[in-house]
């Protein structure tokens, strides 16, 4: 189980980061609508997207948002990790065919509490399309006893 697990609190230092590229295709808008349950037509209709200040159809914010996900849970801090809690501030439309790239930088480790802020941005290009701020409780290698890799999870509690 050990090489299933990412960072651990003591491998983690402010500026450390990470990225998540994906290209988001037609596929993906319609699968996010369906599991999310968000049909908003500004998605999934072009004749109604064209009468909205976006003029075509454009990405569900969540799902760029998902891509911050993706880094945090596959890459930094890694699996094992548990989202506490994520802000999100969108600022500009993803649309089919732009690769959105998600990257998380560390800005606060907290050893003793077992807790990590890092900040979160999404971009297209130059062109920022959302940022926030996750915090994230993360395993202590100290606290592992052999064979029982999830002790240290709930013993951040």
């Amino acid at each position: 189980m050990q090489e299933l697990h990412g960072y651990y609190i003591e491998d983690l230092e402010p500026g450390m980061s990470a990225i998540y590229a994906k290209t988001v295709t037609e596929a993906d808008i319609v699968m996010f609508a369906g599991l999310s349950g968000d049909t908003n037509p500004v998605h999934l209709n072009q004749t109604f997207a064209e009468g909205t200040m976006f003029k075509e159809r454009i990405a569900h914010g969540m799902l760029s948002a998902s891509f911050i996900s993706t880094v945090l849970g596959t890459r930094l801090p890694g699996p094992g990790c548990i989202y506490l809690s994520q802000t999100l501030n969108f600022k500009a439309p993803v649309r089919i065919g732009d690769t959105v790239v998600a990257r998380v930088t560390v800005r606060e480790v907290n050893r003793e509490k077992k807790r990590l802020v890092v900040d979160t941005v999404c971009t297209v290009g130059d062109t920022q399309v959302l940022d926030g701020e996750a915090k994230l409780m993360v395993a202590s290698r100290a606290k592992l006893a052999p064979g029982n890799e999830t002790a240290a999870v709930v013993a951040a509690e």
